[in-house]
C-alpha cells in the first residue's frame, strides 16, 4: 500500500532546478513569484 502511495505522489512532484536555493529554503527564507524576499514588509496595525 505505502508503494502505491509514493508512486502516486511520485507523478506530482517536480524536480528540483535551483539546488543553490535549498539552503535557503530549509533556513526559512521566503521567497515571492520565485523573488527572494529578504526583508518581509512589517503590517501595520
Amino acid at each position: 500500500m505505502v508503494f502505491k502511495l509514493v508512486e502516486s505522489a511520485q507523478a506530482r512532484w517536480r524536480a528540483v532546478n535551483a539546488p543553490h536555493l535549498v539552503a535557503l529554503v530549509r533556513a526559512g527564507a521566503r521567497f515571492e513569484r520565485g523573488l527572494l524576499v529578504e526583508r518581509p514588509e512589517a503590517h501595520a496595525a
